[in-house]
């Protein structure tokens, strides 16, 4: 049983829970295969940008912009071909204008009415600012990989978040779209995590790295979620 009354905070990846990234990695990217002549199901693409944007945020730290940026060279690679510096900049400019999913403003406002919300993101301060305005709630706190000098799933992401609310495992649910780099670090620190599964091209996992664990809850959407905050038990 998951009694959605014990906890204080609900903590939220940002891009793929709150913001469709989906679409706009894939807005962002066919063009530049359109220009260079080249033919990828949504799926394949989808795993492709999975692929490399970890490897992109593993080692040494460098900002989100710099890391989208190498997704967009290492497709080059890839699919053999050569971006242009417009199209290497083409993917992290067109992160100020993805777009929420159309349930996430108003389960935010729901949300926001019974619980502290924070946003744990792999992005830069930056970035995010311009997303913060599409999202028209006001977040409690806000950890980013910038803050962080790191990615998830790496723990240092969640560490800093606890230190900066003061919440405890106990009273604190985590929620996101990402197996890998959000339910599998936040259930290993003892912090309860919610799965948002939403349909995708490539189900499960979307442009995030395949990984399997067990969440608490699962959920298709987060209108679903607030919905159940009413009952407050599970």
């Amino acid at each position: 049983m998951l009694n959605l009354a014990q906890f204080r905070l609900l903590s939220f990846d940002c891009y793929g829970t709150l913001i469709d990234w989906e679409t706009g990695i894939l807005s962002a990217l066919r063009p530049v295969l359109v220009a260079h002549g080249k033919t990828v199901a949504d799926s394949e693409l989808l795993r492709l940008y999975s692929e490399l944007e970890s490897d992109a945020e593993r080692g040494d730290f460098r900002p989100y912009r710099e890391v989208l940026q190498s997704v967009v060279r290492g497709l080059g690679q890839r699919l053999a071909f050569s971006p242009t510096d417009a199209e290497i900049n083409s993917l992290p400019d067109s992160l100020p204008n993805w777009s929420p999913f159309p349930d996430t403003v108003a389960a935010l406002h729901k949300l926001k009415a019974r619980y502290e919300l924070a946003v744990i993101s792999n992005v830069d301060d930056n970035l995010f600012a311009h997303t913060a305005h599409r999202l028209e709630v006001p977040i409690d706190y806000l950890i980013t990989a910038q803050q962080a000098r790191t990615y998830k799933p790496s723990l240092q992401m969640f560490r800093l978040a606890q230190q900066r609310t003061g919440v405890s495992p106990g009273q604190w649910l985590h929620i996101a779209q990402s197996i890998y780099h959000d339910v599998i670090p936040a259930k290993s620190l003892g912090i309860a995590t919610v799965w948002v599964n939403r349909p995708s091209p490539r189900p499960g996992s979307g442009a995030a790295k395949a990984a399997s664990a067990q969440p608490d809850l699962q959920v298709p959407d987060l209108k679903t979620l607030a919905q159940l905050t009413e009952n407050r038990e599970l």
